[in-house]
């Protein structure tokens, strides 16, 4: 097994060789393979599991954008598979199982479309659905938040209370799904970025330490796509922002 130095060496050495780079993803296959299985919960299968080449791409961006300081490049590199595992079964389950609201069903002469057979006000199925998929995302975050020795009563009780603070951190948001690399940084190794975050977003570091609690939530939250979370936030801050 190669000593981390050795990994990093190699990394260093794909970033400016194409050869070098499509070397280093054959070299570890099986560690993404094994990546992919564990977010699959079962071996992926080449050529018939498209997760597994989004994960050999995640895997050659990792190295693109690997520096050394961040930690150790295989931990870095399972992040940004993950990350980019889960944007992309999202992005699959939007469009899986979707049909035309305007195909009619039922007998000929007596068809309705979609559209019309829908009364979204009394539909209990769909709003068990939401209130299900609402429980596990918020678990699923308060999860992640609990990493960072924080609760999501933290994150409210943090919420910037001036506007030009909320602008701020927005500012900084922007400016992480920019450059998006950071964000898997954040998450692989625990820290927040806050000089390069502050820099890059061209606002006072001081500003964002004083709401660093409310920051870690508001990056964690476009990591994973955490949709429902996003729009709490959004309440938090409609409520809190003037």
């Amino acid at each position: 097994m190669k000593t981390e130095h050795e990994i990093v060496n190699r990394v260093y050495g794909s970033k400016m060789d194409a050869q070098a780079a499509d070397a280093l993803v054959r070299e570890y296959f099986p560690y993404i393979q094994s990546e992919t299985a564990r977010f699959l919960k079962r071996m992926p299968i080449a050529g018939q599991d498209d997760e597994l080449n989004v994960a050999m791409f995640a895997f050659h961006e990792a190295a693109m954008a690997y520096v050394q300081k961040k930690g150790s490049f295989l931990k870095f590199a399972a992040v940004v598979i993950r990350n980019r595992l889960i944007d992309y079964r999202r992005k699959e389950k939007r469009h899986t199982g979707m049909i035309s609201l305007d195909q009619r069903m039922g007998d000929e002469g007596k068809s309705r479309t979609l559209l019309e057979k829908i009364d979204a006000g009394h539909d209990e199925i769909a709003h068990r659905h939401a209130r299900n998929a609402a429980k596990e995302e918020i678990l699923e975050f308060s999860r992640q938040l609990s990493q960072y020795g924080l609760r999501l009563t933290d994150v409210a009780d943090n919420c910037p209370k001036q506007a030009r603070t909320m602008k701020a951190c927005h500012q900084v948001l922007a400016y992480a799904r920019k450059e998006r690399i950071l964000l898997d940084q954040f998450v692989a190794s625990g820290k927040l970025p806050l000089s390069a975050l502050a820099e890059g977003a061209g606002v006072e570091k001081k500003t964002l330490e004083r709401h660093r609690k409310y920051l870690v939530a508001l990056l964690l939250a476009y990591t994973n796509g955490y949709e429902i979370i996003r729009g709490h936030l959004s309440q938090i801050t409609s409520g809190k922002g003037a």
